[in-house]
């Protein structure tokens, strides 16, 4: 019996037959322009890239032509590419691919619609005892998924208030709530979550403890400090929406990158008086925030590598005025646009809403992408390695990189490490070994002559320094982060998994044991559980520690 060989195109190759069709029936006549990609991509319903590469098949074969900065031309039919459209065109014929189903937190394509759920079945809630009930009776609603989601919300102020209020309501199962500023009193007058008596305590913890009280069944986890440089990528990577409901562009910016290189959607808001504006940001579908910003925003944020330290306090002390009731309608837009991505129901990606509160006028904006913007990178790959910031040094960590990468690999850090502060006045140098995040920019003066000194920094480690017994943590590196090495040709992406159950686990303000239960529970171990070294047993040396057993310490 004869085998033949089945073959099967590709997605870009059967979408270049179909513009090969529509060229010999003249749908695209020679010399005219074929449509923008944007129009393209939500006509075939494909990724930017499978169309890029259908365009650069029929641009090889001589039958469109590319000019920077106008588009695609359909180039005259001859002899020469006639018979190449032909083949193309019967690619499409005898394939044509069913529409691709999206990706978890991305819409569908084509129009939209809200999604029909014909095979949920028929419940009746008790609205006495179910406070989820009368979301049952939504079609679209599905229970599990929204008790199973992980979203962090980035900011607790006034907007992150009414953000992290609604997704409580709403019966989100898990928040990670994420903010480095304390309350003040001048803060009550907009965020339903806080008190009087909260006034000097962490933003983070306050509205985490609040949303315990609002739902109990949600589980919740804070943390306390800048997202910009303290929290691990692994956090990032393990949410499945991200929130940002902050007040400078350094931050948003810092958000933009870490949810695009975990390929996670984010949706962001902005306030101020009586206007506000929300947007969402899919990877790969429109434009991020970084392709939203101006020259002139793109020239401040450059202040950070002439001047990093002033420029990082600068922002640390930024102050928007803003009323409760522009927040209250900025952050419901941003809590159901969630709940929509949550579901993979379609939504505005790459654009955003205007709303002006003194006009009561609302309209939406499309941002163009740009085609060289920095934030557009998805990391490959992550490898979980059982190691722990705090523990594991640079060498540990070179070791590994190298195994893979080879001698040449360097390790890429996110944040720029100061190795020394010169003066230039008095010619001193001071050693210091620390991370940008860690230092003030009156830190940075000479102690002696009051001089702004120069800083010597690197975000590059060759294996070649003299400090590579430090640990990725005093050098900035943060629990659960994800390091990036590369060699000549590739990156790889290495993941400190050790740090996952402290750093994640949605365990604040979860009822605990009584501290003397507590402590008398504490104090039975299994022996094959941890290390020997580690077990605070009281055995005669000479006494035989059996496989297994327990030991209960008594004072």
């Amino acid at each position: 019996m004869t085998i033949n060989f089945i073959s099967r195109k590709s997605l870009s190759d059967i979408v270049a037959g179909k513009l090969a069709a529509s060229i010999l029936d003249h749908t695209f006549a020679p010399g005219s322009q074929l449509p923008a990609e944007r129009v393209l991509v939500r006509q075939f319903g494909i990724s930017r890239s499978t169309l890029r590469e259908a365009l650069k098949l029929l641009a090889d074969s001589g039958v469109i032509d590319g000019r920077q900065g106008v588009g695609w031309f359909v180039c005259s039919v001859d002899e020469e590419n006639v018979a190449r459209l032909h083949e193309l065109a019967g690619t499409a014929r005898e394939e044509t691919p069913a529409p691709p189903r999206p990706a978890a937190g991305e819409p569908p394509t084509g129009p939209r619609r809200l999604p029909a759920a014909p095979e949920k079945p028929l419940h009746i809630p008790n609205l006495r005892t179910d406070r989820l009930g009368t979301f049952r009776l939504i079609s679209w609603w599905e229970r599990e998924k929204v008790e199973a989601a992980k979203v962090m919300v980035v900011g607790a102020g006034a907007l992150g208030n009414e953000v992290i209020k609604n997704l409580a309501l709403m019966g989100v199962g898990h928040l990670f709530i994420v903010d480095f500023d304390t309350i003040e009193m001048a803060n009550l007058s907009r965020s339903v979550l806080f008190r009087e008596s909260d006034s000097g305590r962490r933003k983070a913890e306050m509205a985490a403890a609040r949303v315990k009280e609002l739902n109990p069944a949600v589980k919740v986890q804070y943390f306390h400090g800048d997202v910009t440089s303290q929290l691990g990528l692994g956090v990032f990577r393990r949410m499945d929406v991200i929130v940002g409901c902050l007040d400078n562009r350094e931050a948003r910016l810092a958000v933009n990158r870490f949810a695009y290189w975990m390929n996670k959607p984010w949706v962001d808001g902005a306030i101020q008086e009586f206007l506000g504006l929300m947007r969402v940001f899919v990877p790969g579908q429109g434009a991020c925030f970084e392709c939203t910003l101006t020259e002139q925003a793109r020239r401040d944020l450059s202040l950070r590598y002439s001047c990093p330290l002033l420029a990082r306090e600068n922002v640390l002390m930024g102050k928007v005025p803003t009323t409760p009731t522009i927040a209250s309608i900025i952050g419901a837009m941003q809590a159901q646009e969630a709940l929509k991505l949550i579901h993979a129901m379609p939504v505005e990606a790459g654009k955003v809403v205007h709303v002006n509160g003194l006009t009561n006028d609302m309209h939406t904006t499309a941002y163009q992408p740009r085609e060289d913007c920095e934030s557009h990178w998805i990391y490959g790959e992550v490898r979980e390695l059982p190691a722990r910031a705090s523990v594991t040094t640079l060498a540990e960590m070179m070791r590994i990189v190298r195994s893979d990468l080879g001698n040449d690999a360097i390790i890429e850090l996110d944040q720029e490490l100061i190795l020394n502060l010169k003066c230039p006045e008095c010619k001193t140098m001071e050693g210091v070994m620390r991370p940008i995040g860690e230092m003030s920019f009156k830190a940075a003066h000479c102690p002696t002559c009051g001089t702004l000194r120069e800083i010597d920094m690197t975000h590059i480690i060759t294996g070649e320094e003299a400090f590579l017994h430090l640990t990725l943590a005093s050098v900035g590196v943060p629990p659960l982060h994800i390091l990036r090495a590369c060699n000549a040709s590739e990156y790889r992406f290495y993941e400190l998994s050790g740090d996952l159950p402290e750093t994640l686990h949605f365990r604040s303000f979860e009822k605990t044991t009584p501290p003397e239960k507590a402590e008398r529970r504490a104090a039975i171990r299994l022996v094959d559980d941890v290390p020997l070294q580690n077990v605070p047993l009281r055995v005669r040396p000479a006494e035989k520690i059996t496989r297994g057993r327990i030991s209960l310490l008594k004072d």
